[in-house]
């Protein structure tokens, strides 16, 4: 009789800790879930905004060039003074992997400023991006929208005389071989300088 109580006991101790073990397992794999699910959810909202703060001062390039030097899908070429100095540099956002890259240039500080070619320094602007073909990290729209929403968004590359609006669209998943799945985030913002360039053909 005792061994038999003894085999017993082991047995459900056994079960004991293995239901244990599972539910710690479960416990962990959902608190696992709920901080990549924070994580991706901060990390998009914060490259959004940063995108937004940036494009939505584009003025005038020190050089006398249009605040819009070129827009398409994935790449977007600005003039904004980002650091905040007096100086308006130019920005160039773009797609590198699965980074967002903003490339800055200041201007040269002769007369008459000028703006050497390629990017002279870059900055990381939201990592984890799975954005693909179809799904455009940049959206351009006209004076006419939201009421004309058949030429809405305009094709890429866009003339950068009709641009009013950029949509925002990033996709992000911190750890694509389990869940949570990507979380997305977009948003519109005004390029509240343009409206001076009206007449620009």
């Amino acid at each position: 009789m005792m061994l038999i109580e003894a085999l017993l006991a082991a047995a459900i101790f056994a079960m004991g800790i293995g239901g244990f073990s599972l539910l710690f397992i479960k416990s962990w794999q959902m608190n696992s879930y709920t901080y990549e699910m924070g994580q991706s959810s901060l990390a998009v909202s914060q490259g959004v905004n940063e995108l937004v703060g940036y494009l939505r001062k584009v003025r005038q390039g020190d050089d006398g060039a249009y605040p819009v030097k070129s827009a398409d899908d994935n790449d977007l070429v600005v003039f904004s003074d980002y650091d905040k100095d007096g100086i308006t540099e130019r920005l160039h956002f773009y797609k590198n992997g699965n980074q967002i890259i903003m490339g800055f240039r200041k201007p040269s500080g002769g007369l008459p400023k000028t703006y050497a070619s390629g990017d002279a320094g870059t900055k990381i602007i939201a990592s984890n991006i799975i954005n693909n073909a179809s799904t455009p990290i940049f959206y351009y729209y006209n004076k006419d929208y939201p009421g004309d929403q058949a030429h809405n968004p305009v094709p890429t590359p866009a003339s950068v005389s009709d641009i009013r609006l950029v949509k925002i669209f990033l996709k992000i998943n911190i750890n694509p071989n389990r869940a949570p799945d990507s979380i997305s985030s977009e948003s519109f913002v005004e390029l509240r300088n343009l409206n001076d360039y009206d007449r620009v053909k």
